[in-house]
């Protein structure tokens, strides 16, 4: 695989807590900020794909029906008192 560098630019904060974290795990700051990005690469990714897969059963006509909105909206309103 190759690689590419490139600049992103971050407070300070964020950086210190960065560089500890590295240090923490005796890794470098790159390497952390590699497996971030894989992480959100792949978030985003299974996020699209249930969207598309949204879209698509709305597209066929498949909903939940009321009483399964019901017992879904019941279940979180009781955990929430």
């Amino acid at each position: 695989m190759s690689t590419e560098a490139f600049t992103i630019r971050a407070d300070s904060k964020k950086v210190r807590q960065l560089d500890k974290l590295a240090k923490q795990q005796d890794r470098s700051r790159n390497y952390l900020v590699n497996q971030a990005i894989d992480q959100l690469l792949e978030v985003q990714a299974w996020q699209i794909e249930r969207v598309k897969d949204g879209i698509r059963a709305a597209d066929e006509g498949r909903f939940a029906s009321d009483a399964e909105m019901d017992r879904i909206f019941n279940k979180y309103e009781k955990s929430a008192r």
